[in-house]
């Protein structure tokens, strides 16, 4: 697949040193970059997903706690 991308002009300066200095080609740096921000997008959701996934057993682990608080009083 071919893709065209119009960069402002201080990010072709950067892509243009990043060029030089890892001897890589254009297209190369920028495959590398979508794939880098893909993977860190990617571990962000995860990160979040945990987070609530965690909440979530905190949540029912209190509510299970209060329960088992109300069996133990006779009810």
């Amino acid at each position: 697949m071919t893709a065209t991308v119009r960069l402002n002009e201080k990010l072709e300066q950067r892509l243009d040193t990043l060029v030089q200095v890892l001897r890589k080609k254009k297209s190369d740096i920028i495959r590398e970059a979508i794939e880098q921000y893909a993977n860190s997008v990617e571990k962000t959701k995860k990160s979040k997903l945990q987070m609530a996934i965690e909440k979530t057993k905190e949540s029912d682990r209190k509510e299970f706690n209060d329960f088992e608080g109300l069996t133990d009083d006779g009810l």
